[in-house]
């Protein structure tokens, strides 16, 4: 005989964490809800399942607008960046998330981590560069950053 059960986490072979399944009664009763990897498919428990997961798609929902207004915001801005360069137009060391965030917190006055700066950014030239920012994983942002030699 086989029952419907709410998977608590992912179990390999069976399914997802949030996944109701069909399982034998036996592995559920003496596994699964003795390990308390998994609760019974009653209908109180799938209707939390689902208020869970309409709760956890607005949040997503709203994360992804709000990385959408600060696209817009950042879009085709540019950044000026003084560093120490040589006369051949190399920079001393290089220009990476941590300075590039720090440039657009003192010029734009909006906070962006430095993690979701670009890993590839890391600038040893003196000019105009272009840096993508990660600011969802679905939204995505471009920066020009514009490096000049320091007097």
């Amino acid at each position: 005989m086989k029952i419907k059960v709410i998977l608590k986490e992912t179990i390999k072979g069976v399914g997802k964490k949030d996944e109701i399944v069909e399982v034998k009664d036996g592995y559920a009763n003496n596994f699964l809800f003795s390990q308390n990897k998994a609760i019974p498919a009653t209908p109180e428990n799938i209707n939390k399942l689902n208020s869970k997961n309409e709760k956890i798609k607005k949040n997503h929902d709203n994360d992804v607008r709000k990385a959408n207004e600060l696209k817009e915001q950042l879009n085709s801005k540019e950044i000026l960046l003084k560093v120490k360069a040589g006369n051949n137009g190399k920079v001393f060391g290089s220009v990476g998330g941590k300075e590039i965030a720090e440039a657009i917190k003192e010029q734009l006055n909006i906070e962006v981590d430095k993690k979701k700066v670009s890993t590839d950014a890391r600038m040893k030239e003196l000019g105009l560069h272009t840096v993508e920012l990660k600011l969802h994983s679905e939204v995505k942002a471009t920066i020009k950053i514009k490096l000049e030699a320091q007097d």
